[in-house]
């Protein structure tokens, strides 16, 4: 699978192919019509070809589409059928070493000195700001791609 640039796989065409790859089984045009709201099965079908040109798609023995396989692209990952910001993912990493670090702090809070629970706090206090980094800039991320696709479906 080719690594989506910017300039061919965005806007509709992505929506699109999201549309079909979360589905997970074969569509047609008028399927993307009502998925995604758009204005006629012409729209759907100029997409569709523009996606199976590019290799993200294929055409079975009904005409109907289906996904190749997960492209790249930059900045996300696929989670399931689902495209996630990559800083979600990592906002996800991060919560599970937070829980862990409260679970060390808490069975060791009662049999430690001062120094350990002072130190740790910071290393947790630390891994929260991190955490909080990455939720903020994964939001942000999602909101510019939202953005972006209604840019280029207007």
């Amino acid at each position: 699978m080719p690594q989506a640039s910017g300039d061919e796989l965005q806007g509709i065409t992505l929506t699109v192919y999201l549309y079909v790859a979360k589905k997970g089984k074969p569509t047609g045009p008028r399927d993307v019509v009502k998925g995604i709201h758009l204005s006629s099965p012409s729209v759907a079908y100029r997409h569709l070809e523009k996606l199976e040109e590019l290799g993200y798609l294929h055409k079975n023995e009904y005409g109907e589409y289906v996904s190749k396989g997960k492209p790249r692209i930059s900045g996300y990952a696929w989670v399931g059928n689902h495209l996630m910001p990559k800083m979600f993912v990592y906002s996800l990493v991060f919560t599970c070493i937070l829980l862990i670090e409260l679970l060390v702090l808490a069975v060791h809070y009662s049999v430690e000195n001062d120094v350990f629970k002072i130190l740790f706090l910071l290393l947790t206090l630390t891994t929260g700001a991190a955490l909080a980094v990455f939720i903020a800039e994964g939001l942000l991320q999602r909101k510019q791609f939202k953005h972006n696709s209604r840019l280029n479906s207007a």
